[in-house]
């Protein structure tokens, strides 16, 4: 059959969309773009937060709408989407065929293939006649998005007893790669160990379970095999791998085999908890050539007091702490972290401490969020007391600081010989060459733009010496210096 799939979310969920897709492909299946052409469509979803439910949704809105107008004769939901809501959405959108959770992801051939599945199939037809032409039933005041009303508000998670995913990839493993040649995405670990108010993943994803460094090194020399140039390790936690299996200091191990791997050039560490950054693992960074000096550190607030409503450890003086360690082991590091405005009991003095510390820090790359409000998560049963508009106007407050440290520190790269990783033609400038520094991970940082080449000077994957000549924005602008390798 013709499969056509549509992955959202973070990398983690990309990496399970393409493990899904080497299943399908290596069963015989084969893979399309085009959704209308397709006789099977699979919407590989996120469930993280409200806006990520609602993009969710609307995607498989749009693929059921091709079983009526389409080619489509099946439609299949994956994803974190499915593992919360796999019931409501056999309710409510009955053009679904099936629904696999997250830890389901090796059942994606039943899933494609037999119609009477068990995997929320609704039996012959996909209509109310049986002829195509039942009407969506899907809308947007659904529960899924509407969540329970407060009068029933679901069990605290210490309550439930709830069936946890246990699926783990690994190097052998099928796999179609859906990112750019030059760069993969690999899952050192699945789950998360943590119980942050704010966040549902560890119920959708799991307990928090490392992966063989054996089969990780396998994956890395395959993916370097097939033109990749840089490894980005991603999991819920990438400094906690190993501690489950109580194996301390594997990840630093881990990381010195990868930099031993012949044609990678590059090798990010994503998602990083304060709490488990180690210093050998500061030492590799330092060390390693291919090891990017890149720090990852997610730390949501700085305020004592709100960390500590949000179920997460530390507070300013720890992060300062921590942060001055790091710098001062990894010379030149850049540090990227996220925060969340407008937690339940945000008040102006606790946002006034998270001002202060972004200030203060000078990080390289902030991305702020405002607080969602999601049922099945501890921060449920508090109240969401900050107005939207006030959570709003503390995000934009946060940027626009950041984006004044951000001016001074690229006015002072300005004369610097950096190495730049290309990534291709610019998505707005067809005609301008754009990469990204070791500073800068893919999809998610600023660029670099080319100045003084063409388009077809290099390629996708080429590492070049360039001079940064300028600014545009968060962007860089920068001129070859030396020839790619």
């Amino acid at each position: 059959m013709k499969i056509g799939f549509l992955s959202l979310g973070c990398p983690k969920n990309l990496v399970d969309g393409e493990v899904m897709l080497g299943m399908a492909q290596q069963a015989g299946h084969e893979l399309t773009n085009d959704a209308s052409s397709a006789d099977v469509l699979v919407v590989n979803t996120c469930a993280f937060i409200d806006s990520a439910k609602q993009e969710s949704i609307d995607a498989i809105l749009e693929m059921a709408q091709l079983k009526i107008s389409g080619n489509c004769t099946r439609l299949v939901v994956t994803g974190c989407l499915g593992e919360r809501y796999r019931d409501e959405l056999k309710k409510e959108i009955p053009e679904i065929d099936a629904v696999l959770g997250t830890g389901e992801v090796d059942q994606i051939l039943t899933a494609i293939g037999i119609r009477d599945s068990g995997l929320g199939v609704r039996g012959s037809g996909f209509g109310a006649d049986g002829n195509g032409a039942a009407p969506l039933t899907f809308h947007r005041s659904s529960s899924i998005l509407r969540g329970p009303s407060p009068e029933s508000r679901v069990p605290s998670p210490e309550s439930r007893v709830p069936v946890l995913p246990t699926y783990l990839y690994d190097a052998e493993t099928p796999r179609v790669l859906t990112t750019p040649t030059h760069f993969a995405y690999v899952k050192v670990a699945e789950g998360c160990d943590y119980t942050c108010a704010f966040c549902i993943i560890p119920t959708l994803r799991g307990k928090f379970r490392s992966r063989d460094a054996a089969s990780i090194v396998r994956e890395a020399r395959s993916l370097a095999g097939r033109g990749v140039k840089e490894l980005l390790l991603i999991s819920q936690d990438t400094t906690f791998y190993g501690i489950d299996k109580d194996e301390r200091g594997a990840l630093a191990r881990l990381l010195r085999e990868l930099n031993a791997v012949d044609g990678l050039e590059w090798i990010r560490l994503l998602y990083l908890y304060p709490t488990t950054i180690t210093d050998d693992v500061l030492k590799v960074m330092a060390e390693c050539e291919k090891v990017c000096r890149y720090i990852d550190l997610p730390l949501q607030h700085a305020s004592a007091a709100v960390l500590k409503r949000m179920r997460r450890p530390g507070d300013r003086r720890t992060y300062d702490t921590l942060l001055a360690r790091i710098r001062r082991t990894v010379p030149d590091v850049t540090l990227r972290t996220t925060l969340i405005v407008g937690f339940p009991g945000e008040t102006d003095a606790e946002f006034a401490e998270l001002e202060g510390f972004v200030a203060d820090t000078g990080f390289d790359h902030v991305g702020v969020f405002t607080y969602s409000h999601e049922d099945g998560t501890r921060a449920f049963a508090m109240e969401d007391d900050v107005p939207a508009a006030v959570k709003r106007k503390r995000r934009n407050a946060l940027m626009a600081r950041q984006k004044k440290i951000v001016a001074a520190a690229q006015k002072a790269k300005i004369g610097r010989d950096v190495d730049v990783l290309i990534d291709g033609p610019s998505a707005e400038h067809e005609l301008v060459l754009q990469g990204r520094l070791m500073g800068q991970a893919p999809e998610i940082d600023p660029v670099v733009f080319l100045t003084d080449c063409g388009p077809d000077d290099y390629q996708a994957g080429n590492l070049i010496r360039a001079r940064i000549v300028g600014a545009k924005g968060y962007d860089l602008l920068a001129a070859p210096v030396q020839a790619a390798r």
